[in-house]
């Protein structure tokens, strides 16, 4: 019983630490290191939090997708309601997008204090051949990171275009609540939906991407 609430506080502490110290900050990492978390499981960790921040985005988008949809074949009366409902799915899916963003920020800055920390100790090895297997690790773990963060930085550089197509949308749609400005929009529907296939197809890869170097690191 004892053990058990033992272990009940030491979680409690490592998530009271991991909200409230910064993650930039030295001693967040050598605080959880002392309850066995090492900067590697924190990069696993943040990259699957990237990977549902990724999974998240691409169900906001599908949506806001379907809600545009909606109101460019809506009929009459339901218009207002519609936009209202279209207007929303637009806030969520900016939000998510943000979220997206910082999910990938957070993996690349642990990422890049996991191999500075690396590189620093390969000079404490005495054994050179083990200094040489840990250095050729290194850099095969360094490569995979990178296409890693290529393919989610890619994803990433698509969201603003898709974002911006959608408040155009959005905002045209606020002013002219009218049967012919609907029908205008017909043509933007094509546009948005190619973008929108695009940065969904992005954001799969990037989601394979996680998954795989997930696998590798674990």
């Amino acid at each position: 019983m004892r053990a058990s609430v033992d272990r009940w506080q030491k979680w409690s502490m490592m998530v009271f630490i991991i909200a409230v110290i910064p993650a930039c900050s030295g001693v967040y990492y050598n605080t959880l290191e002392t309850f066995g978390v090492e900067k590697r499981d924190i990069l696993v960790d943040r990259v699957k939090q990237a990977r549902g921040s990724q999974q998240d985005a691409q169900e906001q988008f599908q949506s806001a997708l379907d809600q545009f949809r909606a109101v460019v074949e809506v009929d009459g009366g339901e218009l207002e309601k519609q936009y209202d409902k279209l207007s929303q799915r637009y806030e969520r899916t900016s939000r998510q997008a943000d979220e997206v963003r910082e999910r990938i920020a957070a993996v690349d800055k642990v990422g890049k204090d996991l191999f500075a920390e690396w590189r620093g100790e390969l000079k404490d090895y005495e054994n050179a051949d083990l200094r040489r297997r840990s250095e050729a690790q290194l850099e095969d773990t360094r490569e995979r990171f990178d296409e890693l963060m290529r393919v989610m930085q890619r994803a990433e550089s698509r969201l603003d275009p898709v974002l911006e197509l959608f408040e155009d949308q959005v905002l045209f749609l606020k002013h002219n609540l009218n049967a012919r400005a609907i029908a205008s929009l017909d043509v933007e529907r094509v546009r948005i939906e190619e973008r929108v296939a695009r940065l969904l197809e992005e954001m799969q890869l990037a989601i394979r991407e996680a998954d795989a170097f997930i696998a590798d690191m674990s």
